[in-house]
């Protein structure tokens, strides 16, 4: 037995086919399977064995005849690696299994070997896993072993396929980008590499191709995409991680419109293809004032209604003072009607107050339409006719709950937002199957206020202003909207892009409104302003996640669950324990000392 356990595969002991490959058509014929140990079971004076590769799992028999057979199957546990020679034949009609890909045939074993012995592994390799996200994250190598994992990485690979056979038949050429780069300010914390030959020079690790892309217009490569690997040392949550993969595209010669285009056909590429769905395209365009004003969110929500309606005019001269001040300082009263809230106790009313005054918002007042009933604690500031003009407002039928909410617009329409979220996505878990609603949010401001006076960047720096805003860029920045884009699907940002900046003088106006001077600009991007002065062409472009693309598809909540080896919230890799401390004698040859909590000298 010891001898065994070191036994290699030679060409005598190849394997034939895949666990889940073995079929009716193989009946009678001899085969040879490998793979791992998932139960053994005796029946009487049977012995069956349940053999797994990622290709799914067959039946291994062992008959009554076969003692040392026996002796050696009942020696195994969950998890030990086996190679198996055996023969195919069809299992009797009951006990067939329609859930199995193998469940119409069996293996009768005559031999087997034993590749390699596990361990009692740290927690049940089954796919309703109990173990905690941590334990599975540490044990990597078996978590992966589960079918919905294997399941989403392969599904992320059927969409990296497709998005590469897609985008090289457009005339797309797949072109890689330098991992070690300068440094160079893009929204996020970069991570940074010492240059061991330059001492006290460091890369950065790319946050995204940016210039790279940008570059590559220039240089005549007019349509280019790459499955580019970004770095970016930022707070995590559910979907993000420091590390992800972004389908990365950019065009020449070409209009916002046509980059939408673009991306719609290969969004309704890679749904037919991974999820046998038809997407309707075009997808439908709001701005971004559009999208705050009616859902409270740049990243609305379309599979539920529950838009977000002004009613500050039925305040502006109502004898509710507290609701006439914020409309004559400046405010506005805002509220979303939610029919199916028209029976909701004051307790479930709370609750939702509580969602706003998260918020920020000062709470949230409820008014119950009925037939000719009217049920709120401001039901005596209201008239007949401030009736009608809810009913007119909100477009609603009654009976039906208005949730109204008063203060500063930015405030008002983040809590509404979130709230509006909380109902629809409650009315979403009672209903079955998926849909995909899509629709692009566009014209966003180029500019924010920035702390403490001046401005910055609201996206991305290199983004083009929209035409008619141009005169505004030195006058007044905050009215600038750009060519800036965002794809949204049922309230998930999924990419990000704009049409760019191909002239030097505007960008460094640009440069200018958020505080970056010409030298400075010379010397973060001076290769980016240069080549700008030797034709370049009008370009733009976008970037997919393609992590959250595969979590979307593949109905997942983290997209933890759709990389290889991720890592945890707080940027870590369980498994291997990474980061770690490196050897003094590295950090010498770096010139690199590190100041510890501890070290009085620092």
């Amino acid at each position: 037995m010891s001898d065994q356990i070191y036994f290699h595969v030679s060409d005598e002991w190849a394997r034939t086919h895949r666990c889940g490959e073995v079929g009716s058509g193989q009946v009678d014929q001899e085969v040879i399977l490998a793979g791992w140990v998932k139960r053994v079971r005796e029946l009487g004076y049977l012995t069956f064995l349940d053999l797994w590769d990622r290709t799914g799992i067959v039946q291994l028999v062992v008959e009554k005849e076969q003692d040392e057979l026996h002796e050696l199957f009942r020696s195994l546990r969950a998890e030990d690696v086996i190679v198996c020679r055996g023969k195919v034949r069809r299992r009797p009609d009951d006990m067939i299994n329609p859930d199995m890909k193998t469940g119409e045939i069996e293996v009768v074993a005559s031999e087997i070997r034993i590749l390699n012995k596990a361990q009692v592994p740290p927690f049940t390799v089954t796919s309703d896993v109990q173990a905690n996200e941590d334990l599975r994250l540490r044990y990597r190598y078996l978590d992966l072993r589960r079918d919905p994992l294997q399941r989403n990485i392969e599904l992320r690979h059927r969409l990296a396929l497709k998005v590469r056979d897609y985008l090289s038949g457009e005339g797309f050429l797949e072109i890689e980008t330098p991992m070690l780069v300068r440094r160079t300010p893009e929204g996020a914390r970069d991570y940074l590499v010492p240059s061991r030959l330059q001492p006290g020079r460091f890369f950065a690790l790319p946050q995204s191709p940016q210039l790279y892309k940008q570059i590559l217009m220039v240089a005549g490569f007019d349509r280019y995409f790459q499955l580019a690997r970004c770095l970016r040392d930022e707070d995590l949550r559910a979907d993000r991680q420091p590390e992800h993969t972004q389908i990365d595209i950019e065009m020449s010669f070409v209009s916002e419109e046509e980059v939408y285009r673009t991306v719609e056909s290969l969004i309704a590429e890679i749904w037919s293809a991974a999820a046998g769905i038809d997407l309707k395209i075009p997808f439908p365009r709001i701005s971004y004032d559009e999208s705050m004003n009616s859902y409270g969110t740049d990243k609305p929500d379309l599979r539920f209604g529950l838009e977000i309606r002004d009613c500050s005019e039925i305040f502006a001269s109502s004898d509710f003072k507290v609701f006439r001040s914020v409309v004559e300082e400046g405010g506005s009263v805002r509220g979303i009607s939610f029919e199916e809230g028209a029976g909701y106790s004051r307790k479930r009313i709370s609750e939702l107050e509580e969602i706003v005054k998260n918020a920020g918002a000062a709470g949230l007042a409820a008014v119950k339409l009925g037939e000719g009933v009217v049920t709120s604690p401001i039901s005596k500031f209201l008239s007949d006719g401030d009736i009608e003009q809810f009913k007119r407002i909100f477009e609603t039928k009654v009976p039906t709950l208005l949730l109204l909410v008063a203060g500063p617009d930015a405030t008002v329409l983040t809590s509404l937002g979130l709230l509006r979220n909380h109902l629809g996505r409650q009315g979403l878990e009672q209903e079955s199957g998926n849909s995909f609603n899509f629709l692009w949010v566009n014209k966003f401001p180029l500019f924010l206020p920035a702390d403490g006076g001046g401005w910055e960047p609201a996206h991305h720096i290199f983004s083009m202003p929209l035409e008619n805003d141009l005169k505004f860029l030195e006058t007044d920045p905050g009215r600038v909207q750009g060519h800036l884009y965002d794809l949204v699907c049922n309230g998930m940002e999924l990419g990000s892009g704009s049409i760019r900046i191909h002239h030097r003088k505007l960008q460094e106006k640009v440069f200018k409104i958020i505080g970056i001077g010409k030298e400075e600009a010379e010397r973060k991007f001076g290769f980016l302003l240069e080549a700008f002065e030797y034709g370049a062409p009008p370009h733009g472009g976008v970037a997919l996640g393609l992590d959250r693309i595969a979590m979307v598809i593949g109905g997942g909540s983290s997209i933890r669950e759709y990389i290889a080896f991720p890592k945890t919230q707080r940027a870590t890799s369980l498994m291997e324990g990474a980061p770690s401390q490196v050897e003094d004698e590295l950090l010498e040859e770096l010139h690199i000392r590190v100041v510890r909590g501890n070290d009085k000298e620092g």
